[in-house]
């Protein structure tokens, strides 16, 4: 009895700790998200900032909707720069962060994602001349919103989704064809259809990715290998990001105001 007693109290204390250790886990990564998504928007203010000017005499040029670029307005947003602009994000998603996390530590793995963030607000920072600041403020708070419901309902469900992963991907594969065909083809038609089904996909994805990142923890946290579990943090923190980032901008495509 005694021996069933220890065993007992020592699986309890055990349980207690990875409970303990998953949440302490799941708070760095939203946290390195949160920081990210702040990089992210300062950059994007800081460089649609330097962007445009009011001042006639600083403009290298204006555009139809009366907004006055400055030569570095001119140069990321009309030149052929800007197609650099566009993809380097993904150039870095894809084949960057691979080699990262697996030569880095974790300190640099964090450092390279917040880098990472700031050249996408580089890259968005055109919605400041696109769309009002109400209604960037406004989407923002409703992806806010549905991201933290959908988040949570993934971490507490007890539902597996796990086989959402194969299809979802496939999803977001099919989005980028499809976006950049239209930019060629220019389609209203086609965009409507890409900003809705985009907002579903990744609603989708941020439930599964939220329940990956915790059935992760839970499959290694034995292991004990606190840099690995500080690695796999800062990649889920990348997904969860990245989930925000695009259900953000194609609600901003329905709800946004455009100036």
């Amino acid at each position: 009895m005694a021996d069933y007693n220890t065993m007992t109290a020592q699986t309890g204390a055990r349980s207690a700790e990875i409970d303990q250790g998953l949440r302490s886990h799941m708070n760095k990564v939203y946290g390195t998200m949160s920081i990210g998504m702040v990089i992210t928007a300062l950059a994007a203010w800081a460089f649609a900032g330097l962007a445009t000017t009011t001042n006639p005499a600083e403009a290298a040029v204006q555009l139809s909707n009366g907004t006055l670029l400055t030569s570095f307005g001119q140069a990321i947003y009309l030149s052929p720069l800007r197609w650099v602009i566009m993809f380097a994000p993904l150039a870095i998603l894809f084949f960057g962060f691979g080699v990262v996390m697996r030569r880095a530590s974790a300190a640099m793995t964090q450092v390279f994602f917040y880098g990472f963030a700031a050249l996408i607000g580089l890259s968005l920072s055109s919605i400041f001349i696109r769309y009002t600041g109400y209604s960037i403020t406004q989407t923002f708070l409703v992806t806010a919103i549905a991201f933290a419901g959908l988040s949570l309902w993934g971490y507490t469900t007890k539902k597996d989704i796990s086989g959402w992963g194969s299809f979802l991907i496939m999803g977001v594969i099919g989005l980028l064809v499809a976006m950049i065909v239209n930019i060629f083809l220019a389609s209203a038609a086609l965009m409507f259809a890409i900003s809705a089904i985009g907002v579903l996909i990744f609603a989708g994805l941020t439930a599964y990715d939220t329940q990956n990142i915790k059935n992760m923890y839970l499959a290694h946290a034995h292991y004990g290998d606190q840099e690995w579990l500080d690695k796999s943090a800062i990649h889920g923190a990348l997904n969860l990001y990245l989930d925000f980032l695009n259900m953000f901008q194609f609600l901003l495509m329905f709800m946004g105001n455009s100036e």
